[in-house]
C-alpha cells in the first residue's frame, strides 16, 4: 500500500483512489458533470479532505496521554479551557465545532498540557455525535491517569442544525460529563466558574 505525505500528514493512495471514484458517482447522481474544469480534481480533493479530517481513527489517545506523564503530588484541580475542534456528524456528515473544557484533578499522576487538546482532537477527527465524544474524551483520561476527578464541557454549533433542518444558524449545543470529585456540585461549580474567567 503506497502513501504520501502533503503538509505533515500522510495519506494513503489506494484509499484517495476508492474514495475519490465514490465522490466521483456522487457527483455525476447529483446532475454535475464531473468532466467540468472546476469538478475534474474534486473527487480527489475530497478524499484527502475525508483522510485528514477523519485522521482520528488511525491514533490511540490512551497512548498520547502516556507518552508524557509524570507522578506528582498536586491535588488541586487542572484545567485546560477553550480548546478548539473541528469535527464530523456521523448522521450527515457536515462539520460540528467549538470549544472543549477539560479539568481533572491529579491521584500522584500529571499529563502534559499539551497532551489534552491532542486528545479532544484524536476523537474530534473521527465520525461522531457531541455526547459520545463527551464521554470518550472523560473516559480516556479517567482510565489513563486514575484521577481523582475528570470533567468535560463541549460547546459546540453544528453544521447541520444551521444550513439544514431547523436552520437555526446561533444555536450551541452543550455537554458535560464527569466522574469521581466532579459529582459533588460544588466541585463542579467551581469548575464552572474558572472557566467561564477571562
Amino acid at each position: 500500500m503506497s502513501n504520501y505525505q502533503q503538509n505533515n500528514f500522510q495519506y494513503d493512495t489506494e484509499k484517495t483512489i476508492q474514495i475519490a471514484e465514490h465522490i466521483k458517482s456522487v457527483i455525476k447522481i447529483l446532475g454535475e458533470d464531473t468532466k467540468r474544469e472546476g469538478l475534474i480534481k474534486t473527487p480527489e480533493r475530497v478524499a484527502k479532505a475525508y483522510q485528514f479530517l477523519m485522521q482520528g481513527y488511525d491514533q490511540d489517545p490512551e497512548e498520547i496521554l502516556r507518552s508524557a506523564m509524570f507522578e506528582e503530588d498536586y491535588k488541586q484541580m487542572v484545567i485546560v479551557k477553550d480548546i478548539d475542534f473541528y469535527s464530523m456528524c456521523e448522521h450527515h456528515l457536515l462539520p460540528f465545532f467549538g470549544k472543549v473544557h477539560v479539568a481533572y484533578i491529579p491521584n500522584g499522576r500529571i499529563t502534559g498540557l499539551s497532551k489534552i487538546p491532542r486528545v479532544v482532537e484524536v476523537f474530534a477527527r473521527r465520525m461522531q455525535v457531541q455526547e459520545r465524544m463527551t464521554t470518550q474524551i472523560k473516559n480516556c483520561i479517567q482510565h489513563t491517569l486514575n484521577p481523582l476527578g475528570v470533567m468535560v464541557i463541549i460547546e459546540a454549533q453544528h453544521l447541520c442544525m444551521q444550513m439544514r433542518g431547523i436552520q437555526k444558524q446561533h444555536s450551541i449545543t452543550t455537554t458535560s460529563d464527569f466522574t469521581g470529585a466532579f459529582q459533588q456540585a460544588k466541585t463542579r461549580e467551581e469548575f464552572m466558574n474558572l472557566i467561564r474567567y477571562k
